[in-house]
Protein backbone atom coordinates (compact mmCIF):
# COMPACT_ATOMS: atom_id res chain seq x y z
CA UNK A 1 0.00 0.00 0.00
CA UNK A 2 2.65 2.25 1.08
CA UNK A 3 4.95 1.51 -2.23
CA UNK A 4 1.43 2.06 -4.30
CA UNK A 5 1.06 5.09 -2.71
CA UNK A 6 5.22 6.41 -3.27
CA UNK A 7 4.70 5.94 -7.01
CA UNK A 8 1.35 7.66 -7.54
CA UNK A 9 2.90 10.86 -5.42
CA UNK A 10 6.10 10.18 -7.84
CA UNK A 11 3.88 10.35 -10.69
CA UNK A 12 1.90 12.80 -9.72
CA UNK A 13 5.64 15.19 -9.01
CA UNK A 14 7.07 13.95 -12.36
CA UNK A 15 3.86 14.64 -14.15
CA UNK A 16 4.02 18.12 -12.66
CA UNK A 17 7.92 18.64 -13.33
CA UNK A 18 6.71 17.90 -17.45
CA UNK A 19 3.84 20.34 -17.72
CA UNK A 20 5.50 23.29 -16.03
CA UNK A 21 6.29 25.11 -18.40
CA UNK A 22 2.92 25.27 -20.25
CA UNK A 23 1.56 26.88 -17.01
CA UNK A 24 4.49 29.49 -16.45
CA UNK A 25 2.73 32.83 -15.28
CA UNK A 26 4.57 36.42 -14.25
CA UNK A 27 6.06 36.02 -10.73
CA UNK A 28 7.16 38.23 -8.19
CA UNK A 29 9.85 36.54 -5.79
CA UNK A 30 10.13 36.67 -2.96
CA UNK A 31 6.42 35.85 -2.65
CA UNK A 32 6.14 36.61 0.75
CA UNK A 33 8.28 39.38 2.57
CA UNK A 34 8.86 41.18 6.11
CA UNK A 35 7.01 44.10 6.05
CA UNK A 36 9.08 47.42 6.49
CA UNK A 37 12.49 46.12 5.47
CA UNK A 38 14.09 47.56 2.29
CA UNK A 39 15.09 44.24 0.50
CA UNK A 40 15.26 43.06 -3.32
CA UNK A 41 12.26 41.66 -5.81
CA UNK A 42 12.49 40.03 -8.34
CA UNK A 43 9.70 40.47 -11.58
CA UNK A 44 10.32 37.39 -14.24
CA UNK A 45 7.25 37.38 -16.80
CA UNK A 46 7.74 34.20 -19.53
CA UNK A 47 7.94 34.55 -22.80
CA UNK A 48 5.05 32.42 -24.31
CA UNK A 49 3.90 33.12 -27.84
CA UNK A 50 5.85 30.74 -30.35
CA UNK A 51 7.83 32.76 -32.49
CA UNK A 52 7.99 36.24 -30.96
CA UNK A 53 9.72 38.01 -28.02
CA UNK A 54 8.44 39.80 -25.14
CA UNK A 55 9.53 43.92 -26.05
CA UNK A 56 7.66 45.52 -23.19
CA UNK A 57 6.50 44.79 -19.51
CA UNK A 58 4.60 47.29 -17.83
CA UNK A 59 4.32 46.64 -13.83
CA UNK A 60 1.52 48.49 -12.15
CA UNK A 61 2.62 48.71 -8.56
CA UNK A 62 0.32 48.67 -5.37
CA UNK A 63 -0.33 50.73 -2.47
CA UNK A 64 2.26 50.13 0.12
CA UNK A 65 5.14 48.81 -2.15
CA UNK A 66 7.33 51.18 -1.74
CA UNK A 67 10.04 51.22 -4.57
CA UNK A 68 13.50 52.59 -3.48
CA UNK A 69 15.94 51.56 -6.57
CA UNK A 70 16.31 49.54 -8.85
CA UNK A 71 19.17 47.25 -10.99
CA UNK A 72 20.19 48.34 -14.55
CA UNK A 73 18.97 45.91 -17.22
CA UNK A 74 21.19 46.02 -20.02
CA UNK A 75 19.06 46.49 -23.73
CA UNK A 76 16.05 47.65 -21.66
CA UNK A 77 14.87 51.38 -21.27
CA UNK A 78 13.44 52.34 -17.77
CA UNK A 79 10.35 54.98 -17.50
CA UNK A 80 9.13 55.82 -14.15
CA UNK A 81 5.60 57.38 -13.35
CA UNK A 82 5.53 58.50 -9.78
CA UNK A 83 4.21 61.12 -7.02
CA UNK A 84 6.22 63.52 -5.49
CA UNK A 85 10.00 63.48 -5.66
CA UNK A 86 13.12 62.59 -3.81
CA UNK A 87 12.69 60.92 -0.50
CA UNK A 88 9.19 61.46 -0.70
CA UNK A 89 8.76 59.78 -4.50
CA UNK A 90 6.10 57.35 -4.49
CA UNK A 91 6.45 55.08 -8.07
CA UNK A 92 2.78 54.05 -9.02
CA UNK A 93 4.25 52.30 -12.52
CA UNK A 94 7.11 51.37 -14.31
CA UNK A 95 7.65 50.12 -17.94
CA UNK A 96 10.55 48.79 -19.46
CA UNK A 97 10.90 48.69 -23.20
CA UNK A 98 13.33 47.89 -26.07
CA UNK A 99 14.58 44.72 -24.91
CA UNK A 100 13.79 41.44 -26.97
CA UNK A 101 13.14 37.95 -24.92
CA UNK A 102 12.51 35.38 -27.19
CA UNK A 103 10.46 32.20 -26.60
CA UNK A 104 10.63 29.81 -23.32
CA UNK A 105 12.94 32.60 -21.67
CA UNK A 106 11.45 35.06 -18.62
CA UNK A 107 11.91 38.86 -18.78
CA UNK A 108 13.38 39.60 -15.40
CA UNK A 109 14.17 42.75 -13.54
CA UNK A 110 15.31 43.64 -9.88
CA UNK A 111 14.25 46.16 -7.96
CA UNK A 112 14.81 47.43 -3.82
CA UNK A 113 11.48 47.85 -1.81
CA UNK A 114 9.85 48.18 1.29
CA UNK A 115 6.26 46.91 1.96
CA UNK A 116 5.16 50.20 3.73
CA UNK A 117 1.40 49.29 3.64
CA UNK A 118 1.40 46.31 7.04
CA UNK A 119 0.70 42.60 7.03
CA UNK A 120 -1.37 42.07 3.51
CA UNK A 121 -1.62 40.84 0.23
CA UNK A 122 0.32 43.36 -2.40
CA UNK A 123 -1.04 42.73 -5.82
CA UNK A 124 0.37 43.86 -8.74
CA UNK A 125 -0.71 44.04 -12.76
CA UNK A 126 1.59 43.46 -15.84
CA UNK A 127 0.93 44.19 -19.48
CA UNK A 128 3.23 42.23 -21.72
CA UNK A 129 3.44 43.24 -25.12
CA UNK A 130 5.37 41.09 -28.20
CA UNK A 131 7.11 42.06 -31.52
CA UNK A 132 3.71 40.84 -33.08
CA UNK A 133 1.98 43.02 -31.34
CA UNK A 134 0.14 40.61 -28.86
CA UNK A 135 -0.49 41.92 -25.32
CA UNK A 136 -1.25 39.89 -22.42
CA UNK A 137 -2.37 41.59 -19.14
CA UNK A 138 -1.40 39.69 -15.48
CA UNK A 139 -4.01 41.22 -13.93
CA UNK A 140 -6.51 37.81 -13.20
CA UNK A 141 -7.44 36.01 -10.21
CA UNK A 142 -5.29 33.27 -9.13
CA UNK A 143 -6.99 30.24 -10.83
CA UNK A 144 -6.89 32.31 -14.55
CA UNK A 145 -4.21 31.59 -17.18
CA UNK A 146 -2.85 35.19 -16.08
CA UNK A 147 -2.69 35.41 -12.93
CA UNK A 148 -1.53 38.53 -11.18
CA UNK A 149 1.60 38.28 -9.43
CA UNK A 150 1.45 38.50 -5.32
CA UNK A 151 3.70 39.28 -2.80
CA UNK A 152 2.42 38.32 0.93
CA UNK A 153 3.63 41.00 3.89
CA UNK A 154 4.36 39.48 7.39
CA UNK A 155 5.26 41.30 10.33
CA UNK A 156 7.84 38.76 11.34
CA UNK A 157 9.62 36.03 9.40
CA UNK A 158 11.99 34.63 12.05
CA UNK A 159 10.81 32.65 15.54
CA UNK A 160 7.31 32.03 17.32
CA UNK A 161 3.72 32.61 15.55
CA UNK A 162 5.07 34.78 12.84
CA UNK A 163 7.20 31.21 11.75
CA UNK A 164 3.39 29.27 12.11
CA UNK A 165 2.28 32.18 10.08
CA UNK A 166 5.01 32.01 7.09
CA UNK A 167 4.96 27.86 7.31
CA UNK A 168 1.13 27.94 7.18
CA UNK A 169 1.24 30.85 3.92
CA UNK A 170 3.92 28.48 2.48
CA UNK A 171 2.14 25.17 2.36
CA UNK A 172 -1.56 27.12 1.69
CA UNK A 173 0.35 28.73 -1.62
CA UNK A 174 2.22 25.02 -2.11
CA UNK A 175 -0.98 23.17 -2.10
CA UNK A 176 -2.97 25.92 -4.34
CA UNK A 177 0.26 25.52 -6.98
CA UNK A 178 -0.13 22.15 -7.06
CA UNK A 179 -4.29 21.87 -7.20
CA UNK A 180 -4.27 25.02 -9.96
CA UNK A 181 -1.86 22.93 -12.01
CA UNK A 182 -3.31 19.49 -11.73
CA UNK A 183 -7.00 21.36 -12.74
CA UNK A 184 -4.88 23.24 -15.92
CA UNK A 185 -3.26 20.37 -17.06
CA UNK A 186 -6.72 18.16 -17.09
CA UNK A 187 -8.41 21.19 -18.71
CA UNK A 188 -5.41 21.50 -21.03
CA UNK A 189 -5.54 18.02 -22.01
CA UNK A 190 -9.14 18.07 -22.36
CA UNK A 191 -9.26 21.09 -24.81
CA UNK A 192 -6.20 19.40 -26.74
CA UNK A 193 -3.94 22.15 -25.38
CA UNK A 194 0.20 21.71 -26.04
CA UNK A 195 1.27 18.40 -25.86
CA UNK A 196 3.70 18.01 -22.88
CA UNK A 197 6.56 16.33 -24.54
Amino acid sequence: MRRAALVGVLSLGALLATAAPAFAHAAMSPPVAEVSVLQQFTLAVPTEAEGASTTSIQLTVPDGFQIDSFEPEPGWTRTVNQTGTGDSAVIQQVTWTGGRVPTEEDAVFRFQATLTGGDKQYVFSVRQTYSNGQVVDWNGPETSDTPSPVVTGVSNLGGGSSSNTLAIVALAVGALGLIIGVVGLIAGLGRGGRTLT
